[in-house]
């Protein structure tokens, strides 16, 4: 078992184990030792940012780590996290690292790593890297010390990717979007992106300063970009997460539209024009029954993994499929990125609008969801309230009475220290009292 790395790289509260400048130093250097066990040659590795101010910090840690051992680095500086997925590659990198903690607050921070082909890595070598950590790792010679070099033109070049990823013949021209960066890494790629394909763009959520990114902003918190949305009679809104590789849209009317639908969009329209590999849609048990229904009755297939992009690209990459995604908004489409693209997948919506004609709340329709109850209980470090006698009989007792009306999903947050408890059934007496019940019982078992 892993106990550095979670579901998404390593995270926490800055300045605060894991999250530390010196511990940053060591999974440097020791990541540098694993990707450069050939000695012969010459090793780079690319750095991208977001917006925090603690990713400073981070940056110049990961660099004495990397550089310890020999390893070139080139830092693209801020950048979304999809640029790391894309650079590693285009530039011959052995490894990627993107310091981010995606949509969390400003306090908190992350690191994640890519492989040469520009996917995250996998939970075997990430548990190969935690023994290198903990065992530490010999320095490189003097004369072998690796150089650092700082690339101005990332954003341009992740935002040629992006466009190409369009039909050339497809324009934006007469289209108003309000376009939400959460004051992340995608400040200003986004915005110029959109308005080099002819958008009318309002942007928001594009002035950083260290400690705003995700605040009341971003995909998960739209309600500044729906107002927005209603004020300037804009066709659509798109937010984006802090690193930029996640969506949330908003229609015309100030609705919000989650990556279900979105992917429920795309498949169909994949499917249609005989572009959807292997005949089906890749995505987690958090989707919602009803998106499996809609894709049942079209004759596509829903493949689901474990909570977490990188599980749904293991999927992809091992059936040969070539869409999937996460409801939060995480969307991958391989033929394009290796990695989920918030930006991308926004394109690809309008791109829609364009063909069809259609308005934005005419599209983010797709289904009706099944009703579906999530809550969230906080546990301390150590605690393991979900292996305790009492939660797992009220699991027990929620999926008894669930059965054959909905479904029960109970797991740990992998980014944070929550038990997250979910369920979906048309009965929404039943869907609230299932849920409350194994709420109550963990919360009783984290206060022993």
């Amino acid at each position: 078992m892993r106990k550095l790395f979670g579901t998404d790289g390593v995270r926490g509260t800055a300045n605060t184990y894991p999250m530390t400048a010196d511990l940053a130093l060591r999974i440097g250097a020791a990541v540098g030792r694993y990707f450069r066990r050939d000695a012969s040659g010459v090793h780079r590795v690319v750095i991208g940012k977001d917006t925090r101010l603690s990713g400073y910090m981070f940056e110049s840690a990961l660099t004495a780590g990397l550089t310890s051992t020999g390893m070139n680095v080139l830092l693209l500086g801020p950048v979304p996290t999809p640029a790391v997925g894309l650079m590693t590659r285009s530039m011959r990198a052995d490894l990627g690292v993107m310091i981010s903690a995606s949509h969390n607050p400003a306090a908190d921070n992350g690191i994640k790593f890519f492989g040469s082909d520009g996917f995250k890595l996998s939970d075997t070598v990430e548990l190969e890297l935690e023994g290198l950590i903990e065992a530490g790792v010999e320095p490189a010679q003097a004369q072998n010390i690796g150089r650092a070099k700082r690339i101005d033109d990332a954003r341009f070049r992740y935002g040629e990717r992006v466009k190409s990823s369009l039909p050339r013949d497809i324009r934006l021209d007469g289209l108003k979007v309000v376009i939400d960066c959460a004051n992340g890494a995608a400040h200003r790629a986004a915005p110029e992106i959109l308005w080099e394909l002819g958008a009318d763009v309002i942007p928001i959520g594009v002035s950083p300063d260290g400690l705003n990114i995700n605040r009341d902003c971003g995909s998960t918190q739209p309600a500044v970009a729906a107002e927005t949305v209603v004020a300037h009679g804009a066709h659509v809104g798109i937010c984006l997460d802090g690193d930029a590789d996640r969506v949330i849209l908003i229609d015309e009317t100030g609705q919000v539209a989650d990556g279900d639908q979105l992917m429920a969009l795309l498949a169909s329209r994949w499917n249609a024009d005989g572009l959807l590999a292997g005949g089906a849609l890749v995505a987690t048990v958090m989707s919602n029954l009803g998106l499996e229904r809609h894709l049942q009755d079209q004759g596509i297939d829903l493949e689901r993994t474990a909570v977490g992009d990188r599980y749904v690209v293991e999927r992809m990459r091992e059936g040969g499929f070539n869409l999937g995604g996460e409801q939060s908004g995480h969307i991958v489409m391989t033929d394009y990125a290796t990695t989920g693209d918030g930006l991308m997948a926004g394109l690809h919506f309008l791109a829609e609008m364009v063909r069809s004609g259609k308005t934005a709340s005419a599209l983010a329709r797709q289904f009706t969801p099944v009703p579906q109850l999530l809550k969230n209980v906080r546990f301390a470090a150590g605690q393991t309230p979900l292996e305790t006698d009492r939660v797992q009989s009220a699991i027990a007792a929620a999926e008894k009475a669930l059965d054959g009306n909905g479904r029960l999903l109970i797991r740990k947050s992998g980014t944070e220290p929550l038990v997250r408890v979910m369920a979906e059934s048309e009965d929404s007496a039943l869907l609230a009292a299932t849920v409350d019940a194994v709420v109550a019982a963990v919360e009783a078992a984290v206060s022993e």
